[in-house]
């Protein structure tokens, strides 16, 4: 029995490279761990890690489902009227065009793994975002209105203040 699913010969690799460094975003580092060149843009994954009391502002994917897996520490996610208080080891379903956003709140901060269907979203990241020059950097400060107002050419819309416990 076949899938009817069609290989197309691609099979990513994880070596380092210029496109998987990190780099500063809304006050926490990101970095795309499989970009969506090596998925024909089917999807990407990327990795967060933010610290204690981060939150993006409410905000809508036009265009992208969103996985949020949390690697590390404890964070809440807002997806429509709903609160989802997740540890380590849980996950998380961010459907396009629902309202969604998240807070940290272990003191330590927290890293997620989020993975985006379509991909092209990643650039969006890498286009608000600012190397990390060196490891014990501290992040630099951002605007979060030029953030904001980049986000309608990517199908991304904010709807709203980030959100508090």
């Amino acid at each position: 029995m076949t899938s009817g699913a069609r290989v197309t010969g691609f099979f990513p690799t994880f070596a380092p490279t210029a496109e998987r460094e990190p780099f500063w975003f809304l006050g926490g580092q990101a970095r795309i761990l499989l970009p969506g060149t090596a998925t024909d843009n089917r999807l990407s994954l990327m990795e967060f890690a933010d610290p204690v009391g981060h939150a993006p502002p409410h905000h809508v994917h036009e265009d992208e489902e969103e996985v949020w897996f949390v690697l590390d520490g404890e964070v809440t996610f807002f997806i429509g009227d709903q609160r989802h208080d997740l540890v380590a080891g849980q996950v998380a379903h961010g459907p396009r065009g629902i309202p969604h956003s998240y807070l940290v709140r272990s003191p330590e901060g927290a890293r997620i793994a989020v993975l985006f269907s379509p991909a092209w979203i990643e650039e969006y990241f890498r286009a608000n975002g600012t190397p990390v020059a060196e490891a014990g950097d501290l992040p630099p400060e951002f605007d979060l209105g030029a953030v904001v107002a980049s986000a309608e050419a990517f199908h991304l819309r904010v709807t709203g203040p980030p959100p508090s416990l």
